[in-house]
């Protein structure tokens, strides 16, 4: 027996590997599973070769464990060690003990994650003591035993064993007993394991007899050795491509379609992309993406690693130029992950932009289950934005598409305004918004649908890449200021708009959160008696602050509500409204206006004199008059809009009107709509 202290210059090298190599403490699984399928391919490699007569034929790798020896063995028929080997391999701490291995045999030997590198030493985050037991399979190869209890000092002495390969017995520690459990052990190999290239055994499979679970002659193989990524795109069907995404994500929609990836150069590339359906969620939907190293699972948490909107594909990728022992902060920083990330962009941009040109009318059918994908791409990946414009498609509310340049063509001469900008009109929902569509499409406008989670920032995306562009939506204005053609004059006179306002502000809701401001907008006698419209720029920053959730946008989610009632001067029971309120008020309010004139005339006279003069220069008299005038113009208004606030509170045909475009909105509800109701009755009677 020879006894000795492992080659490290620090005591402290397990709590290391511990706290800081891996990211969780089940990975110490996969860790030496991997191992033991690497030594197992090594040998099937040499036996290909004709360098050694052991039969590869059955080689598998068994996981085993004990909960009363509290111990978790894993065994291989694969290469082996000898006494040398195991010092060289485990005592030095070799961080890749198959680089000579795959140096000799670089041209047919797979690429191999590491044979007891640092990798073998993760079983210590979970174990008391580890012992090795291994056997060469090199001729009249001796077995020998390793034993370390996370010390640097070890023993190794010679023992027996069977067959040629390696068991790693882990005895596992008081906080890591949770590992002495079936169920559990079954989720870490289905999790790490899963597509290994060599089987792996795990127990007997069961079957139920007599009301009860009971173990077959039969193994447990948890893994399917050769995954359809690993294959070649020839040799596999859609069903193949179908039935591995089952095999992924068992309870999982049908996707779209998919990309297969397989590059040799300038990486080493292999994987299988999903395009999932999109709805109007984001969030949902991430982290389906499996990150593989030959194989061997690596992360599904793949965000600050990939591209954001690639975060939203399912699927799988595969490199061995992925960095497998180490954490996942490091992953975000390597860079072949980073290479790897740029090369599956450009993979995706290319798959689109060839399934458009292929069949364009089923990329069409599709479009609403991916425009999120494609949105959300350009507006996070200018590489990937820089090839969507190709396919990327407005749909109008007519169902019909359009790519980018073909739509500027269909409107560019009825859409154009008066400034020489491209107004494209749009309604984020068609059903709640129809009134404003109809009455843009008789004008002879296109309106497009932009109805997802990620309109107003692609819109503001869309403008500042054209600044002769603006996206307008259709409910921000009546239908003849959404595009403007020329310079319109008003026909209610300043004083009659004045009168007016305080008439239909008196019977706008109050106290529900929202600012109504009165607009007047001649729109013709058949055209709506009054329209709510939502500023533009206010909206889209509201509809931002809410996706966004936080940070400087807040200061505008947090502002009330703001609509603009627009009144149409040319209709019928406007002229109405106005006219009763000249009969019953034009008495007193001519009197309070030739009395306003005088006064304003006066405060005029007065504020011309005090010009170019100091305060001091002012006579107190002349200030004592200006300040008593302008208290009575003050009172004289105040005392005007009361009356015609007092007036419109009693106007029922004003309230009506009022309440017909609330209720046109979706914003007449409750005791209100029951008010409208009774009150309609009465007008109609």
């Amino acid at each position: 027996m020879q006894k000795g202290k492992i080659g490290v210059s620090s005591d402290n090298l397990f709590p290391i590997i511990k706290k800081f190599l891996y990211s969780d403490h089940d990975i110490f699984l996969r860790e030496i599973v991997s191992n033991a399928v690497d030594a197992t391919q090594k040998l099937k490699t040499l036996a290909a070769r004709g360098e050694t007569a052991v039969s590869v034929e059955n080689a598998k790798v068994r996981v085993a464990f004990d909960a009363d020896k509290k111990t978790i063995t894993v065994s291989d028929n694969g290469i082996g060690m000898t006494a040398e080997e195991v010092e060289k391999y485990i005592n030095q701490i070799a961080f890749s003990g198959a680089n000579e291995f795959l140096e000799k045999y670089k041209n047919d030997a797979n690429a191999i994650i590491g044979h007891f590198g640092l990798g073998f030493y993760s079983s210590f985050m979970v174990s008391h003591k580890v012992e090795v037991v291994t056997k060469s399979y090199k001729e009249g190869a001796q077995a020998v035993r390793w034993e370390c209890d996370g010390s640097p000092e070890y023993i190794l002495e010679e023992t027996e064993r069977a067959e040629v390969g390696t068991d790693i017995i882990m005895y596992v520690n008081e906080e890591s007993e949770e590992f002495l459990n079936k169920a559990r052990l079954d989720e870490i190999l289905n999790k790490y394991c899963k597509f290994l290239p060599i089987p792996v055994v795990f127990g007997k499979k069961t079957d139920w007899k007599d009301g009860k679970e009971v173990e077959t002659d039969e193994d447990n193989q948890i893994n399917d050795p050769s995954p359809a990524w690993t294959k070649k795109p020839v040799d596999l069907k859609e069903e193949d491509y179908a039935s591995f995404y089952r095999q992924l994500y068992p309870f999982g929609e049908e996707p779209l379609f998919n990309i297969h990836l397989n590059v040799d150069y300038p990486f080493n590339l292999t994987g299988i992309l999903y395009f999932p359906k999109l709805k109007n969620t984001i969030e949902v939907q991430k982290n389906k993406i499996q990150l593989y190293c030959n194989q061997v699972f690596v992360t599904d948490s793949v965000e600050g690693i990939v591209p954001d909107f690639l975060t939203l594909l399912h699927g799988v990728i595969d490199s061995p130029d992925i960095p497998l022992n180490v954490s996942r902060s490091y992953l975000q920083s390597d860079s072949n992950v980073k290479k790897i990330s740029s090369h599956v962009t450009k993979k995706v941009a290319d798959r689109l932009q060839q399934l458009f040109k292929d069949s364009r009318e089923d990329f069409e059918k599709k479009w609403d289950d991916l425009k999120i994908f494609i949105e959300y791409g350009m507006l996070t990946e200018e590489k990937f934005e820089d090839k969507a414009k190709d396919f990327f498609l407005f749909k109008n509310t007519e169902g019909k598409y359009f790519t980018s340049s073909e739509y500027e063509t269909l409107i560019k001469d009825s859409q154009t305004d008066k400034d020489g900008n491209l107004i494209y009109l749009y309604a984020s929902n068609e059903e709640e918004q129809y009134t404003f569509i109809q009455e843009a499409k008789n004008k002879g406008y296109d309106v497009i649908v932009m109805d997802d989670v990620l309109s107003t920032h692609l819109i503001n995306k869309f403008e500042q890449n054209d600044q002769k562009k603006r996206f307008v939506r259709i409910d921000s204005d009546v239908v003849d200021n959404l595009i403007a053609k020329e310079d319109q004059s008003e026909k209610l006179s300043m004083e009659e708009r004045e009168e007016l306002s305080p008439v239909f502000q008196a019977v706008c809701p109050a106290n529900n959160g929202v600012n109504y401001m009165i607009d007047f907008k001649a729109m013709g006698e058949s055209g709506q008696p009054m329209v709510i419209t939502r500023n533009e720029f206010m909206r889209r920053m509201k509809d931002m602050s809410k996706l966004q959730g936080g940070g400087g946008m807040n200061f505008y989610g947090d502002m009330p509500e703001s609509l603009n009632l627009v009144v149409n001067t040319d209709h019928p029971l406007v002229k109405k409204v106005l006219a009763e309120k000249d009969a019953a008020l034009s008495a007193e309010l001519e009197t309070t206006n030739a009395a306003l004139a005088t006064l304003k005339a006066e405060q005029e006279s007065l504020e011309k004199a005090k010009e170019g003069k100091k305060d001091e220069e002012i006579p107190a008299a002349d200030k004592e008059k200006l300040d008593d005038v302008s208290k009575k113009i003050t009172e004289l208004e105040a005392d005007k809009r009361s009356k015609l606030d007092a007036f419109g509170k009693d106007s029922k045909l004003a309230k009506q009107l009022v309440d017909l475009a609330l209720l046109a909105n979706g914003l007449l509800k409750g005791a209100d709509l029951d008010k409208f109701v009774r009150r309609s009755v009465e007008l109609i009677n």
